[in-house]
């Protein structure tokens, strides 16, 4: 058998191997997934734009992973009732993530510019830390075979 065949089969393999993974470690993977993202831009963010410390959402990481977690349990929930209680749901799950991630911007766009402390930057770190959550949350939990919603 050729090396490329090897590769190939080899990949193959731990695609179908990641596909079969029960819904339960999934969630959990998906939801410390976008903690760890969050949590690594939170303090790469702080080098790059230093924290106000008056700024209440960024005054330590504890507000993003909360928030995080959060969302995260509720996506995970979400996505759990549309397999077991649908035919399309990553199809369903990702026209309603699209329409809660603009509802999630709202504040930051409307209330976040009032809070003490705030500047752009601050709040340019709270948008992407939206969008990380949104995408790994997202990707991770669609990827995951549609064909298994039984489990």
């Amino acid at each position: 058998m050729s090396s490329t065949a090897l590769s190939l089969s080899a990949a193959t393999s731990s695609r179908s191997v990641s596909k079969q993974l029960p819904f339960a470690v999934l969630g959990s993977g998906t939801i410390l997934a976008s903690v760890a993202a969050n949590a690594l831009f939170y303090f790469l963010g702080n080098t790059v734009v230093a924290y106000d410390p008056e700024f209440l959402p960024l005054a330590n990481v504890s507000g993003a992973i909360i928030f995080t977690v959060t969302f995260a349990i509720g996506a995970v929930l979400m996505y759990a009732a549309l397999r077991r209680f649908t035919r399309q749901p990553a199809r369903i799950f990702s026209v309603i993530s699209a329409i809660t991630f603009v509802v999630t911007l709202v504040p930051d766009f409307t209330y976040i510019p009032t809070v003490p402390g705030s500047t752009t930057a601050q709040t340019a770190v709270l948008v992407m830390m939206h969008v990380i959550a949104a995408l790994v949350i997202v990707r991770m939990l669609t990827s995951s075979s549609d064909r298994s919603a039984a489990r």
